[in-house]
């Protein structure tokens, strides 16, 4: 059977391939921020301490929970670990930076 026969009689479910696509990402970009701490030589207890959270909220950030997350605290982790963060509304090609 060829992958196109495969396809037709299976076809992708393509809202389950985006969601898992999403999960991905996030995962990635949350191992990004985990990367980015321990090149600064932190540990996620003194990033807590920084920024005024648990060391609980520290690992939910870096596991990519950012959904319950305030803006202020994930602000505090970046510029904790030595960034700066940009939030942007995007819509077609516009952006605009908002913080």
């Amino acid at each position: 059977m060829s992958l196109k026969d495969f396809l037709a009689e299976h076809p992708a479910d393509r809202a389950r391939v985006e969601a898992h696509k999403e999960r991905m990402l996030a995962d990635v970009r949350a191992d990004q921020l985990r990367e980015l701490r321990e090149a600064a030589g932190l540990t996620q207890e003194q990033v807590a301490t920084r920024i005024g959270v648990s060391q609980r909220q520290v690992s939910k950030i870096e596991h990519g929970n950012l959904e319950n997350s305030k803006v202020g605290t994930i602000r505090g982790y970046v510029e904790a670990v030595g960034g700066n963060l940009t939030i942007e509304y995007v819509t077609g090609d516009a952006r605009v930076k908002i913080a």
